[in-house]
């Protein structure tokens, strides 16, 4: 197994209020571990808050004793949505900051998804499927047959999301169990890069057979020539 990932500002940001975090190696009762975050709530509340959950999970994970998969990774996410609403409590001009998450974790060739948001998961092989679903304003609207993705409404009003890490109402992440082939990708990435690239172009990048690093590199640099309107970011596994 092998993985790279890379956080970028953009072209049109100053704060990069993404995050990530990849290891191939076990980190607590788990084979291994991927992770991205895209914050939200202003420059400083939405760079600390995804930053946050970031640590925090890898360290609660750590600590975890073993037990089923799930049930250790969905301890970590509501722990951390609990601390990160404590600190927004203590600190006023971090009120309201929260962040994405989608988090992946491959045992015994099975991999397991948990995601909050609309940061995504795809797996990429023959073709590219995108794994995770969208907690958005729009993907809803769409799903409910009341509004057209791709127009002119879904357009303007896809950044709004219906979960998120750090809601004071609690969170529910949702969780995908799939089987994978030998030779399959994943791509764990921020909204960031899936506005400014067709899943045409991500597969096309993803699956050249240049260095893991190179792929990465070309899929934000693609991003940013496209427009580069948000901070990116991208994570590749590959089996």
């Amino acid at each position: 197994m092998e993985a790279y990932g890379m956080t970028d500002v953009g072209i049109e940001r100053d704060v990069n209020q993404d995050a990530l975090f990849y290891s191939t190696v076990s980190v607590g009762p788990l084979q291994n571990l991927f992770m991205v975050c895209d914050g939200m709530g202003g420059h400083a509340a939405g760079d600390f808050a995804s930053r946050f959950t970031i640590e925090n999970l890898v360290g609660l994970i750590k600590d975890a004793k073993g037990g089923q998969l799930i049930t250790t990774i969905d301890t970590a996410i509501k722990n951390v949505n609990d601390r990160l609403v404590r600190h927004a409590d203590e600190n006023l001009d971090m009120y309201g900051m929260g962040t994405t998450l989608v988090l992946a974790t491959i045992e015994d060739g099975i991999l397991y998804v948990a995601n909050v948001g609309d940061s995504r998961l795809y797996l990429i092989d023959d073709d590219i499927r995108q794994i995770t679903r969208d907690h958005s304003y729009v993907e809803e609207m769409v799903k409910a047959g009341k509004m057209k993705r791709g127009s002119i409404e879904y357009n303007t009003r896809r950044n709004m999301i219906t979960r998120a890490i750090g809601s004071p109402t609690g969170v529910v992440a949702d969780y995908f169990e799939i089987e994978l082939s030998k030779g399959a990708k994943l791509l764990l990435c921020s909204d960031g890069l899936t506005n400014m690239l067709s899943n045409d172009e991500i597969f096309s990048i993803v699956k050249s057979r240049t260095a893991l690093e190179n792929r990465v590199r070309t899929l934000i640099g693609a991003a940013n020539i496209n427009g580069g309107t948000d901070n990116i970011s991208a994570l590749i596994v590959e089996l």
